[in-house]
């Protein structure tokens, strides 16, 4: 029997249609808020998403692409895209998972499901943040990771300390973060998303994002979007890997 899983979200996003369109149908747009995925845009496309398929490319309304894994398994990312009052644009987003073949234990399929659905949300408030911050501007992604992977949740609570962050920080409060691999250079950031998982801190010129892998058994990681023109994308790579790897 299949085991099939699904994520449905909707949100109203400060912005027309095409704009939203383009963040979330379009490589450059998904540099701005998710991470890299070129898109092909056309039914049949490839993307450089787990080597997905466009399955619906209805500009600027309905894209949909899909991925197929040996064991039976397929995963389908869509987006609708409507217009709403105002100039606004209500997102309409699914994820719909398939599993035909044999689920074991090494398929984690709980901790799997778990994770797909926290990260949707967090993923969602990003791409309201950008489209409210950032759309249009071109965006350098960073992606590091911390070498070994942890089970204890008190190393996400330390890596929030050591950005600055108080144990009783909430979203909305400032500070001053200091950036790795520049000469005493720090930037004042808001905390836009905060909860043990995941932390969202925004710059006027970056969306910096951290998530914790210790609740699936993953290892701490971050996914950057710098906006500004000088970004150097292997110099903050470098840099951000040590950070990590130093916490």
């Amino acid at each position: 029997m299949a085991r099939q899983f699904e994520v449905r979200r909707e949100q109203d996003l400060p912005a027309p249609p095409e704009r939203v369109w383009d963040a979330v149908a379009t490589g450059v747009g998904n540099l701005g808020w998710l991470y890299p995925m070129e898109v092909e845009p056309r039914v049949g496309g490839k993307v450089t998403r787990g080597e997905s398929t466009v399955v619906a490319w209805e500009p600027p309304r309905h894209f949909a692409v899909r991925a197929e894994q040996d064991g039976g398994f397929s995963n389908t990312l869509t987006y609708r895209v409507e217009p709403a009052d105002g100039g606004t644009t209500r997102l309409r987003t699914g994820i719909h998972w398939v599993h035909t073949g044999v689920v074991d234990d090494a398929w984690e399929w709980d901790t799997k499901t778990d994770a797909a659905e926290r990260h949707v949300d967090f993923y969602q408030h990003s791409l309201a943040a950008y489209l409210t911050h950032f759309a249009g501007r071109p965006a350098v992604y960073i992606r590091a990771s911390r070498t070994e992977r942890t089970d204890d949740p008190a190393d996400f609570a330390a890596l929030r300390r050591r950005l600055g962050l108080a144990d009783d920080s909430a979203v909305g409060d400032r500070l001053s973060l200091d950036l790795p691999g520049t000469d005493g250079g720090s930037t004042e950031v808001v905390v836009d998303w905060l909860d043990a998982d995941f932390l969202g801190l925004r710059a006027p010129d970056a969306l910096y994002r951290f998530f914790n892998g210790s609740s699936w058994n993953w290892p701490i990681w971050l996914g950057h979007h710098l906006f500004a023109e000088d970004a150097d994308e292997a110099a903050a790579t470098e840099a951000w890997n040590a950070w990590l790897d130093g916490a």
